[in-house]
């Protein structure tokens, strides 16, 4: 970390060079949106750039101070939203009462955006003095672009996922794999053999409801006056955010081909070590310019390689039963590459009838293990971490989902139950800890390959199907959970053996503890060179486009 003396030196070195222009980034409320969105700015804000990060008011408080403090080129902007609690029960997706609904009874993420969309115009309406250079639009927020067409700002797409989704959604679309016949395997001209769709594919995440299709891009007004996003932002599945629509199904046009339409290039979280092959079949078929400008991971998780890292140095810290330290303490006193990490992000997560399977599984197993429990998991509908403060409610049974009663018990010191916020990186970077369960969301999947931890995918929905079979098969870092012992890896819901022949098998097998400690290899020297490479490609490519 730097000292206050060293802070102060790089501000005045950065106050002295002429500012190049100005950048807007609009990203989408989840932390796996929010954090790569800030990472994006400070590095943007290293090829001196002004960068504004516009964001709803009650996300200020997952911004640490420390953001704003690393250069005096970064600012904040809060639009001012008041969010609602979240509904009982979800409508029907298209039905009349959806449509009709609003505020309490209707979605709240709408209600929100429709906050956010007239926030975003009187931003824009204040400000005096030359235009910026472009804004930077989370795919999931496309809904705002033509607020900033509207005012003739370049609009650029920015994807938090890898590219591996993206591609193989438009690869199976293309390759219209909905006339698939059980038990065939289809190639996807352009991509790897290995990443070719199976029957199964077609039905993953069954368990999660279909959504309304999506309106055209830029339909952002509504039929009384207002401002705001297409009504697709439903709540689907255990935890689903849902947010900017999710993914198509399977075979289906995905949804990002028309969110990117009228950008003039596509950002995306990764990078040529990963997925060179997927970057550059996403330029193929978009004929835009697409930059691998990641992993966005903070700035201390590229300098400190083999140390132990410290979340609270990089992130705001939430409500947690366990600091740390603590955390460390336990760490410590368990073996070598002993630990499997449980953890299924602040979105998404099995069913309440899995977790019991998996609290089973973990109950009568011998591995050492640290399972994160989310403030809601196992239950269905938005996350309340979207919609703010005025979300919470005096429901504190909903709010706090599922929990192992009597799991602390049963295995002692073996395991560690954490609830809420639980620091991630610093469990990935420690030598104890050999083994990651995860839905394979991309910010977990990069953070544990960056410190060389393989992977069991349980993938729950959207991109992390495809992120999950990276992993497994691209890769081959890792596992994707199967039932039985087979490799059938398709949708149901997964039983007390299959969590527990999965998690050894991932513990035990030496090839994939080998291979990705070989790939993590690659990111020692720091942030990928490629996405340095990328991302001064893009700043050289607005400029031009700005003059």
């Amino acid at each position: 970390m730097e000292n206050e003396t060293q802070i102060k030196k790089r501000k005045l070195q950065i106050t002295t060079m002429e500012v190049t222009g100005e950048i807007f980034v609009v990203p989408f409320f989840g932390q796996g949106h929010l954090f790569p969105a800030m990472e994006l700015c400070k590095n943007i804000s290293a090829h001196n750039f002004n960068v504004t990060l516009i964001i709803p008011s009650h996300l200020s408080s997952s911004i640490p101070s420390t953001f704003s403090n690393h250069s005096p080129l970064i600012h904040v902007t809060d639009i001012s939203v008041t969010a609602s609690p979240p509904p009982e029960t979800a409508d029907e997706p298209g039905s009349e009462k959806e449509v009709q609904s609003s505020g309490r009874r209707g979605n709240p993420l709408q209600e929100q955006n429709l906050q956010m969309g007239k926030g975003i115009k009187s931003f824009l309406s204040t400000r005096s003095g030359v235009r910026p250079t472009c804004v930077v639009i989370d795919n999931m927020m496309s809904w705002c672009k033509e607020i900033f067409v509207d005012h003739e700002i370049p609009v650029v797409s920015f994807s938090t996922s890898g590219a591996t989704a993206s591609a193989m959604g438009y690869g199976m679309w293309k390759a219209e794999v909905e006339n698939m016949k059980p038990g065939e395997i289809r190639e996807i001209p352009g991509l790897p053999k290995e990443m070719s769709v199976t029957f199964s594919d077609l039905s993953r995440g069954q368990r999660v409801r279909p959504q309304r299709r999506s309106r055209p891009p830029g339909d952002h007004a509504k039929p009384d006056g207002h401002t705001g996003p297409p009504n697709r932002m439903r709540p689907h599945g255990p935890r689903g955010g849902g947010g900017g629509g999710g993914s198509a199904g399977p075979g289906q046009k995905p949804r990002w081909v028309d969110e990117v339409k009228g950008s003039a290039a596509l950002l995306i979280n990764t990078c040529e070590n990963l997925e060179h092959v997927f970057i550059e079949y996403m330029a193929e078929q978009t004929k835009l310019p697409v930059w691998g400008v990641g992993p966005l991971l903070p700035e201390q998780f590229w300098k400190s390689a083999g140390e132990l890292l410290h979340d609270h140095e990089m992130r705001s810290n939430h409500k947690s039963n366990y600091t740390e330290d603590e955390v460390v303490q336990w760490l410590e006193s368990k073996p070598h590459g002993s630990v499997i990490y449980i953890s299924f992000g602040s979105e998404v997560g099995p069913s309440i009838e899995e977790y019991k399977e998996l609290a089973k599984a973990l109950e009568e197993s011998e591995q050492p293990f640290i399972w994160v429990i989310q403030p809601g998991s196992g239950k269905s509908g938005i996350p309340r971490s979207f919609l703010g403060a005025a979300a919470i409610t005096d429901d504190s049974e909903e709010e706090e989902g599922y929990y192992p009663e009597g799991l602390d018990v049963a295995v002692g010191n073996r395991g560690l139950i954490i609830t809420g916020w639980a620091p991630q990186l610093l469990i990935l970077s420690h030598p104890s800890t050999g083994g990651f369960l995860s839905h394979c969301g991309w910010n977990s999947t990069v953070e544990a390959i960056g410190r060389g931890v393989p992977i069991l995918g349980w993938p729950i929905r959207g991109d992390q199907f495809d992120n999950a079979k990276l992993v497994a098969y691209h890769l081959k870092i890792g596992f994707v959970m199967s039932r039985g012992d087979s490799d059938n890896v398709r949708p149901g819901k997964f039983k007390k053996d299959d969590l527990a022949a999965g998690i050894e098998k991932l513990m035990s097998d030496e090839k994939v503890h080998k291979q990705v400690k070989e790939l993590s290899k690659e990111f020692e020297g720091g942030f990928p060179a490629s996405s340095v490479k990328a991302l001064g490609a893009f700043v050289e490519f607005v400029s031009q486009k700005a003059t």
